[in-house]
């Protein structure tokens, strides 16, 4: 690794203020270089173009990635987007957030490890890397072995996030009202609420690791995954100690046949579907980073679950009813669905209702055809592209949908955006309809 990579988590308050100042001096000036460039051309740009600049973006990404934290992983969740809703420069450089962050200097790691473990950690291990072997937005991953020999996996948590996850959070909301890329009468206070509450539940690695022992049990007798076992009395709050698992980035599956794409890709959307109407429990974040295949034994190793949470009877239902109004492909059925799901607002519905059913006859022309499902099919992005650009330049009518189905929608989308990314062709319909039939058994809390 080179030593650039190396950098000082800020950990202060004062500290983390300071660098989301000189970030939002950056974007400024940015924005009124680019503007003036754009005057000079006779050109009359909206704040949000100005804004939304390749050159703004890199700003945004580094600093973002030095800070890590919160703000790094709000910008996570922008950057989860095939494509098919920012321009294709934006995204490439957003992407970046989900394995650009910085590494915390040898020394800032063994003040953290002395903390957790005491001043003679390193006797607890026959072998420490320091160099790690992944860095994230809230911690950073090392292998070690142990004494006996037993390979681990070591989470250790950048000093200060947890303090600073409200400030960041509201921090980067500024960011975004200070841009005008959102209405100034558009209301996220619950959106934030929500994810400030599970990015604290990240930030409890001691709760992470009773997660990784849930999904260890309720995937106990699926061949297809792979959960690491937390060693009990190394974890702490900010350090989590699990067995190391080895496997390549998920996106290696690229390169596979296309039977090993379709099977690796079946059993992770049919993870997601038990997660929803089965388990009423969902691990969800769909970074990449957090899957892991091992192409000699077929499995897929499960990352990272700080993000499970619990399910609602409310959303869960109310995803049923979308996909039972997708399957008998019934567009008012659905209409009304995706109001009752809070994706639409009923405002919404009566100033682009022409437009809104365009949009859901195009998908399910293209979700409803019989036999296998094809993700790289994108042909049909462009017919709805066109709709969506105008409905979402009526800014006074957005709104923002429910905090906990943004979060469930978060790990759909994602699914499906790897699902693109690895061309899988799944028999789609028929694995919502198994397992919405299922779904009236009730929750399986394993």
């Amino acid at each position: 690794m080179t030593q650039s990579r190396y950098r000082k988590v800020p950990s202060g308050r004062m500290a983390r203020l300071a660098s989301f100042g000189q970030l939002a001096g950056g974007v400024a000036g940015g924005m009124i270089a680019e503007g003036a460039r754009r005057l000079a051309d006779g050109q009359r740009p909206q704040l949000s173009d100005l804004m939304l600049t390749p050159a703004n973006a890199l700003r945004v990404t580094e600093q973002l990635s030095r800070l890590r934290g919160a703000a790094m992983k709000l910008g996570q969740m922008i950057s989860m987007d095939g494509g098919d809703v920012l321009p294709p420069e934006l995204t490439a450089i957003l992407a970046r957030l989900r394995d650009a962050a910085h590494f915390m200097p040898p020394a800032q790691l063994h003040r953290v490890l002395e903390a957790a473990w005491g001043p003679d950690w390193r006797r607890r291990f026959a072998q420490f890397e320091t160099t790690p072997i992944a860095a994230a937005s809230i911690g950073q991953v090392h292998r070690a072995t142990l004494r006996d020999g037993r390979p681990l996996a070591i989470k250790v948590q950048y000093p200060g996030v947890a303090a600073s996850i409200d400030a960041d959070v509201d921090n980067v909301a500024s960011l975004l009202r200070m841009s005008g890329l959102l209405p100034g009468g558009l209301d996220i206070g619950p959106l934030l609420a929500h994810a400030k509450r599970q990015l604290r539940e990240e930030a409890d690695y001691l709760r992470e690791a009773d997660q990784m022992r849930r999904y260890r049990a309720l995937l106990a007798d699926d061949p297809a995954f792979l959960v690491p076992e937390p060693v009990e009395d190394l974890c702490r709050e900010r350090v989590l100690v699990m067995d190391y698992i080895p496997g390549d980035p998920i996106e290696t599956l690229q390169a596979a046949p296309q039977a090993v794409r379709d099977g690796a890709m079946g059993a992770l959307i049919g993870l997601a579907l038990r997660e929803l109407f089965a388990f009423g429990y969902m691990q969800t974040d769909p970074n990449f980073a957090n899957y892991r295949w091992q192409a000699k034994s077929q499995k897929i190793v499960l990352l990272d679950f700080g993000a499970a949470m619990a399910v609602s009877d409310h959303t869960r239902a109310a995803y049923r009813r979308l996909a039972l109004a997708g399957l008998s492909e019934d567009l008012p059925a659905l209409r009304l669905a995706l109001v009752e799901a809070g994706f639409l607002s009923p405002v919404l519905l009566q100033r682009h209702g022409p437009a809104i059913d365009e949009m859901i006859e195009v998908l399910l022309r293209h979700l409803g055809r019989p036999g296998l499902f094809d993700f790289a099919d994108r042909a049909f992005v462009e017919q709805v592209r066109a709709q969506a650009e105008a409905i979402a330049a009526d800014r006074a009518a957005w709104h923002a949908p429910p905090a906990e189905t943004l979060f469930v929608q978060r790990k759909v989308s994602g699914m499906a955006l790897l699902a693109i990314r690895l061309r899988a062709r799944l028999p789609l319909r028929d694995m919502v309809a198994g397992m919405v039939d299922a779904a009236s058994a009730g929750p399986d809390q394993g």
